[in-house]
C-alpha cells in the first residue's frame, strides 16, 4: 500500500485571475506503469514521454494529455499486487480577491491544504504498512497540520526544484492545473472582453498592461499586483 502524490501550482505571477494548485495521487506500482506509458486498456491517447513544465507545452498538447489523465481518474485498475488503484486528482482555485486579502503565498498554502484534504486518503493512513510519498515542485510544501499524527515512515514529502521537469506525477498535476485555470480565464474573457484574458491568461503582457492603463481594473484583477499600473 505505497502511494505517491505530485503537487504543483500555476498562476502565481499573473495580474488577474486565480492561483491554481493541482494534486495527483497514484499507487506506486501503477505509477511505475504509467510513467512508461503502459496505460490500461480502453484509455485513448498517450501521456507526455517526459516530465515538462506545463507552460512549455502547446495548449493543444496540454489539453490532449489532460484528457488522458481525466480518463485515468474514472476507473480502478489492477496493479501487480492485485490491489485496485485509482488515480485521483484535485484542482483548487483561490480567487484574485483572496489573493489581495491574504497574499499569494498563503493562498497557495490554502489551496494545497484544501486539495490534500479532499483526497480519499484518510482510510489508507490507518493501515499499518501504508506509506505515502509527496513530491512538490519548487518551494511548495504540504502544511504540517495535515501530516501530524502520522509517523515519518508513513508520510514523507520532498520539494524538488523544477520538479515538473523531473517527476512525471508533478508534471501531470501541473498540466491539469494549467488546463483548468486557462478555461477559467477564457470564460472570464467573455465577461471582461476589454482585456483579452483568453490570449494572455492574465499574465502581464504589454497588451494586457496597456489595457489596464486604458480601461482601469476589472473585478477579476489582482489589485495588489497592479499598483504600479493604475
Amino acid at each position: 500500500m505505497n502511494y505517491i502524490i505530485g503537487i504543483d501550482e500555476v498562476g502565481r505571477g499573473p495580474l488577474a485571475g486565480p492561483v491554481t494548485v493541482g494534486i495527483v495521487m497514484c499507487e506506486e506500482k501503477l505509477y511505475a506503469k504509467l510513467k512508461r506509458n503502459n496505460l490500461p486498456a480502453g484509455v485513448a491517447g498517450r501521456l507526455p514521454p517526459l516530465g515538462k513544465d506545463s507552460k512549455k507545452l502547446s495548449p493543444e498538447s496540454r489539453e490532449k494529455y489532460a484528457k488522458v489523465l481525466e480518463q485515468l481518474q474514472k476507473g480502478t485498475f489492477c496493479t501487480n499486487s492485485a490491489e485496485g488503484a485509482l488515480l485521483q486528482a484535485q484542482i483548487v482555485h483561490i480567487s484574485n480577491k483572496e489573493i489581495d486579502k491574504i497574499g499569494i503565498s498563503k493562498c497557495i498554502k490554502k489551496a494545497i491544504a484544501k486539495g490534500f484534504g479532499n483526497l480519499d486518503i484518510k482510510n489508507y493512513l490507518k493501515i499499518k504498512n501504508f506509506k505515502l510519498k509527496i513530491l512538490l515542485d519548487g518551494g511548495l510544501k504540504v502544511p504540517a497540520e495535515l501530516t501530524n499524527g502520522y509517523s515519518v515512515k508513513q508520510v514523507k514529502q520532498f520539494t524538488i526544484i523544477k520538479g515538473d521537469e523531473k517527476e512525471k506525477i508533478i508534471a501531470w498535476a501541473s498540466i491539469l492545473a494549467k488546463v483548468s485555470r486557462d478555461k477559467l480565464m477564457c470564460k472570464a474573457s467573455k465577461k471582461y472582453p476589454l482585456y483579452n484574458f483568453h490570449i494572455h491568461k492574465g499574465y502581464g503582457t504589454l497588451a494586457h498592461r496597456t489595457a489596464i492603463q486604458t480601461h482601469g481594473l476589472s473585478l477579476f484583477h489582482r489589485k495588489s499586483f497592479c499598483k504600479n499600473l493604475v
